[in-house]
């Protein structure tokens, strides 16, 4: 953004984009100054949680290795699937999910609803990962869980105020160390102790009796699809990619593919890995069956064979603080997007992202010290469905409506006024294909089916968005065709034009696609402004053809 800084109201805070992140706009070519590979580093750094660790290590106690593996790979195949379309709009066209989810199937305010639910995934992991470090800051430390818990917070409030500015040099320069401690236990074990391998394939799960089931293939799988919802956290990154050239093609690819849908070939690894090292702590550790799934104790068992104890709880500790560290900073910073698109929606009024940064740690916070845990496998079997519902249908309508059957504009639309306040093609596939898996999910199609709710939510969110655009013809995707500015969206090469105009409301100077025309005055206005017009003085009227 460039132009004078504005003064008072929505225009005063519009004018520290920087500081807020193009919160709830396009991502303009002028701030998007990194290269494909540090936007790639920096959305892969936000991978490095330890719940895989541990979420691996429970779908194999619970259902022996066989099924967990095959589980796993259910849950890649289904993110690469889904995932690619999405990774791929972001960057291309620079916006978030949210932005990408209102364009496509679920109208101007129908997609609040999934805005919610990923601002939900948000402090739930935020409280989940926060949980991990501090019991690392226990165990290394001596620290208190509830002072952990307050710690573990408060510390990441500062290192999100900046964004992606601040992030990006945060995930780029502590990703190799957070790679040699993550991998180091792993390839010890498979020097040192090569039997391990075949103990690790045999292993049938807590009571023995993890024998191949697609049954337990699917309940597996279904734990490991409450993280979909992940892609959203990477777009938030990808949305900073740079224009795509003919120059730049192959590397752009590549940074998308790879920080995109490929984030679930390190999650999927990691899961791996988790159970590797639960297995092997089960076999050979005292008592260890009962801290086998904590990510702090695997690694702190493997790093006492190789070196003093003293070395080994502190390596353990830095691998838990740095990891959470660097997941819980995407989470905190995606959630306050999130709660910040819903609210400024609603209420016709934008506080600014740093306000719901402050209410998406405090709920995790209240989480983290509520004990609330026990509840939470049922809490995410719920929301999984949830997520899986939102992110299917989403890819579908890009996918089928967009690219196969070409009845959903090809070109993404965000802006009030251009939209219909709600299409049944997203939304109405979304509240189906969740509401149906959720029932399912209880039991309440039978107990025969209660398993393959993950599939349940899938295959609607696949097919529906299709049958519902084919059934409405695709008049509910734009209320306007045309956004009165007589300049092209796009330049030579198919990127986002970075033309700049000015928005007569809050005096500041925007680029192209975040600008519309005004619909009382022969000027312009931004997508902020015209979210926060409270009375629809700059909404453009309906405009069909």
């Amino acid at each position: 953004m460039t132009g004078p800084t504005a003064t008072g109201g929505v225009a005063g805070t519009a004018a520290k984009e920087t500081l807020e992140d193009y919160t709830l706009r396009f991502a303009p070519r002028s701030y998007r100054k990194w290269s494909s590979g540090v936007v790639a580093v920096s959305a892969l750094g936000g991978i490095a949680y330890l719940a895989d660790f541990s979420i691996g290590a429970n779908i194999g106690i619970s259902y022996g290795t066989t099924n967990a593996l095959w589980g796993i790979l259910v849950f890649a195949v289904v993110i690469i699937a889904t995932g690619f379309p999405l990774a791929f709009y972001a960057a291309r066209y620079n916006l978030d999910l949210d932005l990408i989810t209102r364009g496509s199937g679920f109208g101007y305010y129908g997609s609040v609803v999934t805005n919610v639910v990923f601002a939900t995934f948000t402090f739930i992991f935020f409280a989940l990962e926060g949980s991990i470090m501090a019991q690392g800051l226990q165990l290394g430390l001596n620290i208190p869980l509830w002072l952990g818990y307050a710690l573990s917070t408060l510390v990441i409030f500062p290192l999100v105020v900046y964004g992606m500015s601040l992030l990006s040099k945060l995930q780029l320069w502590t990703t190799p160390l957070w790679l040699v401690l993550m991998v180091l236990p792993f390839a010890y074990l498979l020097i040192s102790h090569p039997e391990s391998v075949s103990s690790f394939f045999a292993y049938r799960g807590q009571n023995g009796q993890g024998a191949p089931s697609l049954g337990s293939v699917m309940l597996a799988a279904g734990v490991c699809l409450s993280l979909i919802a992940q892609i959203a956290e990477q777009i938030d990154y990808l949305r900073f990619m740079p224009p795509k050239t003919p120059e730049n093609s192959r590397r752009w690819w590549a940074a998308t593919i790879l920080a995109g849908p490929g984030w679930v070939i390190f999650g999927a690894a990691k899961q791996v890995v988790g159970l590797f090292l639960a297995v092997y702590i089960i076999a050979n550790v005292a008592d260890g069956a009962t801290v086998a799934n904590e990510p702090v104790h695997q690694f702190l068992e493997i790093y006492q064979d190789i070196m003093p104890p003293w070395a080994a709880l502190t390596l353990a500790v830095i691998l838990v603080v740095l990891s959470q560290v660097k997941i819980n900073v995407t989470n905190a910073y995606s959630g306050s997007l999130a709660w910040t698109n819903s609210y400024t929606r609603v209420t016709k009024h934008y506080p600014g992202r740093l306000v719901f940064l402050g209410v998406n740690l405090l709920i995790a916070l209240v989480l983290m010290e509520a004990n609330m845990f026990e509840f939470l496998n049922t809490i995410l079997g719920f929301y999984a469905n949830c997520g899986m519902a939102w992110v299917v249908v989403v890819a579908s309508d890009i996918a089928i409506n967009k690219y196969l059957l070409k009845i959903s504009p090809k070109k993404p639309e965000f802006r009030r006024g251009m939209l219909y306040a709600f299409n049944p093609v997203g939304f109405g596939s979304m509240l189906i294909a969740a509401g149906v898996s959720v029932v399912a999910f209880f039991g309440g199609l039978g107990s025969g089916i209660q398993p393959f709710s993950p599939l349940v939510a899938i295959g609607l969110g696949l097919v529906l968005p299709p049958i519902i655009a084919l059934a409405t013809k695709g008049k509910y995707y734009l209320r306007r065709t045309d956004d009165g500015i007589d300049l092209p969206m796009y330049d030579e090469h198919g990127n986002p034009s970075g033309h700049v105009l000015r928005c007569h409301v809050c005096r500041q100077e925007f680029e192209r696609p975040d600008m519309v025309a005004c619909g009382t005055h022969d000027a312009q206005v931004c997508s902020l402004c015209l979210s926060t017009d409270k009375v629809s003085d700059h909404v453009l009227p309906p405009l069909s053809g």
